[in-house]
This record gives C-alpha cells, structure tokens and sequence, in this order.
C-alpha cells in the first residue's frame, strides 16, 4: 500500500517518467522506503493496467523512447483512499537486524562490543546524510524528520547497550 501511495501521490504533484521516480525517491526517500528500480517499474506497469495511471512515450534525440506517466481521475481516487487508510493506521517497522540482538550473548564478549559500535556508526552516518539533505517543503520535511528522529532513538539506545556492555565488563 505504501509504495503504491509514493508512486500515485509522486504522479499527482506532476507526470514524470520512471527514471525521475527512481532517481527522487533514491535521492530523498530512499532511508525511508525500500523500493527497487525493478519493483518500482512493475508497481507502474501494474497500475497503468489498473487505470490508475497512464503514460505516453516521449523520444529525446536518439534516445529509446521513455514513457511519461500521469496519474488518472481513477487513480486520484486511490490516492485519496490509500491516503486516508495510511494516515489512520499504525503499523511497526520491520526491523530486520534486531532478531540478532536475540542471540548476541551466544558470542564471545570481545566479539559483541565492536560489532554494535560499528552498527552504531552507521547509523550515525545514515542520520547525519539525513541532516545535511536539504529542507523540503510541507510533508516531505515530516518524512525526514520522523526518520531522523528514529535514527536518533536507535543511537541513544545502542550507545546504552554499549555502555552497559562495557560496565559489566569491568566489573565482571
């Protein structure tokens, strides 16, 4: 549902065509939705036969053609529905790389401390890329600072563990 409302709420502020989707999302969005090339394309194809969208080709010198999509007063309507659902509903991230902290006292206590101090700091680079991106207007700017914010929590929690890590150690 959410990568479907990305594509038709992208669409509705303008056509484009796939490659300027994939390149906005990449360059803006990208630490908030995980949306493949391939995937995006299929997304676009399905909805074009949907109705939800439609496109026309477009030819740029010698260029392949490239298809130019735009959204549909069908798709508007989806749009509008999909909004609604997403905006009343809560549903948690899925957060792969927490199933190992499950287990990490299976490792040797030398091993465990270095391995979250290097996931500590790449999450501080994730969060400081999404700092030094530029302002936004309206939601997108929400979309950031909400990732921002849960990059910052994810931070404050791993530099804890580290500690406390790292006092069970010396007192053990």
């Amino acid at each position: 549902m959410e990568r479907k409302l990305l594509l038709l709420g992208l669409l509705r502020q303008h056509e484009m065509y796939g490659y300027q989707i994939n390149d906005l999302i990449d360059a803006h969005l990208g630490t908030s939705i995980h949306l493949t090339k391939p995937t995006a394309y299929r997304l676009l194809h399905k909805m074009t036969e949907d109705g939800l969208i439609s496109f026309r080709e477009e030819t740029v010198g010698n260029r392949p053609a490239r298809r130019i999509y735009t959204i549909t007063p069908r798709g508007e309507e989806e749009f509008q529905k999909l909004l609604k659902e997403s905006l009343s509903e809560y549903k948690p991230a899925e957060q792969p790389s927490t199933i190992s902290l499950a287990f990490m006292d299976t490792l040797p206590p030398g091993e465990v401390l270095p391995l979250l101090e290097k996931r500590r700091a790449i999450v501080v680079s994730m969060r400081d890329a999404r700092l030094s991106d530029e302002s936004h207007l309206g939601s997108y700017q929400c979309i950031i600072d909400h990732h921002i914010r849960h990059l910052n929590t994810e931070i404050e929690w791993l530099s804890d563990v580290i500690e406390q890590l790292e006092t069970s150690k010396v007192g053990g």
